[in-house]
């Protein structure tokens, strides 16, 4: 069945349906990588936006049930080249075109996505709709532009969950019976369950809280530590986080990631704005200003903190994007606080940034000497 993909500044891009047969609008983003696509769709920082993928062929190995990031996919829809309706994988259990239609998630295949990730590098990301109706272009696109974008929105709201949880240590391949050295409890924000598995994976138990907890609601469970998750979204109307953040600032050791870090940004005095078009992908690189080390990380995320507005003599910037210079990480001075803009657990992504795990350990065990 034919489609379409249509962009708010009026171009229009045919193709074939891919998923379900629904219309499906977001801000189309392009994401640079090769693997992992069931882990992106199912990663909640991406609600509200149709994901590009630059890799040409999307398919190919299937879908799983272990291989997910949280209860359902949260994308709005999937864009991409070519799919492989034939897929071989040992853990395999269905194709991506019923993964998508089983959560009612539209798609779009054999469009030229190097010419729409050409467009949105160049004149920076926007929103879009996929059709595969026979609805006209122009009517289509008075209803697309008057769709509202995710800038000032709070949809932080819209992908937690509603009840604090433990998350169960043998997700992560270890003994429920292990000793677990901290406690740590997570600010759910649109929380990726490969953070938990990390946290898991390095000795913690963890509790995970929605992200409208009460301050006094965390201190009441006796964390070792907190951690601020991803999410999607504007940061700046998530005021009810950034208070919270600021009221335990000092009070616990805080590890902030992707959203949790722009949070901890705000929540110190600084300031956020939206990137162009983004960091979307696999493959960022990222300089440890401390170690000099380069990393290889994974993003997804379209606001920053911006620099200038952190003030200096309560934050050291200690990690910065090599593509663009824009801040990827930084340390409060007085409070045990840290924060990274990119994935540490990866998921799909390189592993060189696990260790920023075994500091918030170290943060946690220094706090209590």
């Amino acid at each position: 069945m034919h489609a379409r993909l249509l962009l708010s500044d009026g171009t229009v891009y045919t193709g074939v349906s891919l998923g379900a047969i629904n219309d499906a609008v977001g801000e189309v983003v392009f994401n640079t990588a090769m693997t992992g696509y069931q882990e992106i769709l199912t990663d909640p920082s991406y609600y509200g936006q149709l994901i590009t993928m630059t890799y040409p062929q999307i398919g190919n190995y299937g879908i799983n049930s272990l291989d997910v990031e949280s209860r359902k996919i949260f994308a709005s829809g999937f864009i991409i080249r070519e799919y492989s309706s034939v897929y071989s994988h040992w853990q395999a259990e269905m194709s991506l075109d019923e993964y998508l239609k089983f959560y009612g998630c539209g798609g779009i295949a054999e469009i030229d996505t190097r010419a729409l990730t050409r467009r949105l590098r160049d004149f920076g990301a926007q929103m879009g709709m996929i059709s595969a109706s026979n609805t006209p272009n122009e009517v289509l696109l008075n209803q697309l532009r008057s769709h509202p974008t995710l800038v000032g929105r709070d949809i932080v709201k819209e992908v937690i969950n509603d009840k604090q949880y433990d998350w169960d240590s043998a997700d992560a391949g270890s003994s429920q019976n292990e000793k677990k050295q901290c406690k740590v409890a997570v600010y759910d924000f649109g929380v990726k369950y490969s953070i938990l598995r990390q946290l898991s994976r390095v000795g913690c138990a963890v509790r995970v809280f929605p992200g409208t907890t009460l301050p006094e609601d965390i201190l009441a469970y006796n964390p070792d530590g907190l951690l601020l998750s991803n999410g999607p979204g504007d940061p700046e109307p998530v005021e009810y986080a950034v208070k919270s953040v600021r009221a335990l600032l000092g009070r616990l050791p805080i590890f902030g990631i992707c959203l949790g870090h722009q949070i901890l940004g705000l929540a110190i005095g600084g300031r956020t704005s939206k990137l162009k078009f983004g960091h979307h992908g696999a493959n960022h690189p990222v300089k440890n200003l401390i170690t000099g080390a380069i990393e290889i990380t994974s993003q997804n995320h379209g606001f920053i903190v911006d620099r200038d507005s952190l003030p200096n003599k309560m934050v050291d910037i200690t990690h910065i994007n090599l593509n663009d210079g824009t801040v990827e990480g930084m340390r409060h001075r007085s409070f045990p606080a840290f924060s990274v803009q990119y994935h540490p657990e990866a998921s799909p992504g390189p592993h060189d940034s696990r260790y920023l795990f075994e500091q918030f350990i170290t943060d946690m065990k220094n706090y209590y000497v």
